[in-house]
């Protein structure tokens, strides 16, 4: 690939890498909700068997190229790519037609919780750039580059599709529709 190509490719992946957290941040902020129906309420749900797929697939993936299965690594990593594509989608479509959940625990349940979530949410925001330059560098076959850059995204990215499920059992019991 060329130098040009390159560049443009650094350049959408910086742009993303931003844009994402600060489009979900705004979301956050947002008090008027869209109406778009109450299927619109199965998000959180479903975007928690994402996170739970995300997480089976980043370890399916890493057993696979440490058994030297690299076209399997790349599907398990493609699929863990797309599972949390459609996450971003989905998560965005719910905060835009429903109103946070307040966790209605307390004491050191609480505690877990708010400490659980707000890893989570700026690991999220973090991830995003060392995901999207894994899978370019995979995609290139730059392998050197690919290895480094996993050395980071893989453990955050486990971690926030783990933390994404736990979190979710824990705020589950307060979802009100």
């Amino acid at each position: 690939m060329n130098q040009v190509s390159n560049n443009t490719s650094f350049r959408v992946i910086n742009i993303l890498s931003y844009a994402i957290p600060i489009v979900v941040a705004i979301l956050l902020g947002i008090r008027q909700k869209l109406d778009l129906g109450s299927w619109t309420h199965t998000l959180p749900h479903i975007n928690a068997v994402i996170n739970l797929l995300t997480a089976v697939m980043l370890l399916i993936g890493v057993w696979a190229v440490k058994n030297k299965k690299i076209g399997f690594h790349k599907i398990c990593m493609l699929t863990a790519f797309t599972l949390g594509s459609c996450f971003l989608v989905f998560y965005v479509i719910y905060h835009l037609t429903n109103a946070s959940t307040s966790f209605g625990g307390s004491g050191f349940i609480s505690i877990v919780y708010y400490f659980l979530l707000i890893s989570h949410i700026l690991l999220a925001a973090v991830v995003v750039k060392f995901v999207l330059m894994a899978v370019y560098y995979g995609l290139q076959n730059n392998i050197e580059s690919h290895r480094k850059t996993v050395r980071y995204a893989f453990p955050i990215w486990l971690y926030v599709s783990v933390t994404g499920v736990i979190v979710y059992l824990m705020i589950s019991p307060y979802y009100h529709y």
